[in-house]
């Protein structure tokens, strides 16, 4: 089962997205299906970490403008990425297989929350409103 619907609609202006996109997502292909996705919806830069280490790496290094962080990861969650991105105001949102709110804390409760497996449409309108106050 593919997460992304390649035959969705594609954005109708680069301008409402973020500009630069880091997804933190463990599995290779998940990840590179939602960066070439990203990217096909005109966003300039998207960059994948596979890892909580590697994800605050990246935020140091260049802070995104938008991420999207897979809650499980390989033997971690992502929420110390969620704490940094929220310290720096950066917007996320979490994309998760769980169900329920067990996936996500409640003190988190406020991002957006993407079900595995996503549409295109999803995630389109997830970063058509990355600046969405949460």
């Amino acid at each position: 089962m593919k997460p992304i619907d390649p035959t969705g609609p594609a954005a109708q202006s680069p301008a409402e997205l973020p500009t630069d996109v880091l997804v933190v997502e463990d599995d290779t292909l998940i990840a590179m299906d939602a960066a070439e996705t990203i990217t096909s919806f005109g966003v300039a830069s998207v960059r994948i970490a596979r890892n909580v280490a590697d994800a605050l790496q990246m935020i140091a290094a260049h802070a995104p403008d938008f991420a999207l962080l897979d809650v499980g990861l390989i033997r971690e969650k992502s929420f110390a990425v969620a704490e940094q991105l929220e310290r720096q105001k950066i917007p996320f949102a979490f994309v998760t297989g769980y169900s329920g709110p067990a996936g996500v804390p409640a003190t988190f409760a406020h991002h957006p929350v993407l079900r595995k497996p996503y549409l295109r449409d999803a995630l389109l309108e997830t970063l058509r409103r990355w600046r969405d106050p949460v």
